[in-house]
């Protein structure tokens, strides 16, 4: 696929850097729109969210480079221009929380809520961006065939996508962004439940992301390793163990004690 969507000459538009713009913008949406129904400053979301994203990117590209520092020791420049691919999720979603940690415990809110908050927004921003990686030609699976592709009723445009230098490789990044799309719907429905507690939702992404993400990683050919592992793997498995232990620890409380749909009682002051 060509990466590029409009070349000016001076300045050239790619696929992944609309679709990075796409999820975000959605996902503030989302986010915004939840944060007006639990009674969340606007503006407070606004200062949140501006800060999450910056930090976000920018631990999802040192993570990445910390990685393949290789690739970028002979030419430095490279490490700034993200365009060009190589954000690491696990190391935007690492640094998007100690934000949110650092900026909820600044205005005494309950960090919990917050994060419920945006982890469908998440979900949904990980499923749209899988497809940047579709237009840059990574996040791909292991070599397969043509006729393997068509067997799976895929649409024309995506098999020629998965044609890399004459090879086809299977659509991981397809995958993950389905599980992902399907992970956002079900955190909708489930956050509307009555007795959800603060901090459930976002176990039940850990645990929905971290075993998609473990199973898809498998066989996924430009992993980053650890050692001889896959590191996705290994911390989608701590996703899953910290999303089992935080929802049982929620799940202990009293059947209306510390309820996700109930308002913020505090004022948030700037």
């Amino acid at each position: 696929m060509n990466p590029v969507l409009f070349d000016m000459g001076f300045i050239e538009i790619r696929w992944y850097s609309v679709f990075l713009l796409l999820a975000f913008g959605i996902g503030m949406f989302l986010v915004y729109r939840e944060g007006k129904r639990m009674g969340i400053d606007r503006e407070f979301l606004f200062n949140l969210s501006f800060w999450v994203i910056i930090f976000s990117l920018i631990g999802a590209r040192v993570y990445y480079v910390l990685f393949n520092f290789s690739e970028y020791s002979s030419n430095l420049l490279e490490i700034f221009k993200i365009w060009h691919g190589g954000l690491a999720i696990h190391g935007g979603i690492i640094a998007g929380l100690l934000t949110t940690i650092i900026y909820t415990k600044k205005y005494n809110v309950d960090i919990y809520k917050v994060i419920d908050l945006f982890v469908p927004a998440l979900l949904l921003g990980q499923a749209i961006g899988r497809w940047g990686n579709f237009f840059n030609s990574e996040a791909h699976g292991a070599a397969t065939t043509l006729e393997a592709l068509q067997h799976l009723h895929l649409p024309k445009f995506i098999i020629e996508g998965m044609n890399i230098n004459g090879v086809y490789y299977t659509p991981s990044f397809l995958y993950e962004s389905l599980w992902c799309f399907l992970g956002f719907i079900i955190l909708l429905l489930i956050r509307r439940y009555k007795y959800i507690k603060n901090g459930q939702p976002t176990a039940i992404y850990l645990v929905w992301y971290g075993i998609g993400r473990f199973l898809i990683e498998s066989s996924r050919t430009d992993s980053l390793m650890l050692g001889g592992f896959k590191a996705a793997q290994i911390v989608s498995i701590i996703f899953v163990l910290s999303g089992i232990i935080l929802f049982i620890i929620k799940q202990k409380k009293g059947r209306f004690e510390d309820l996700y749909n109930e308002k913020l009682s505090n004022e948030i002051k700037f």
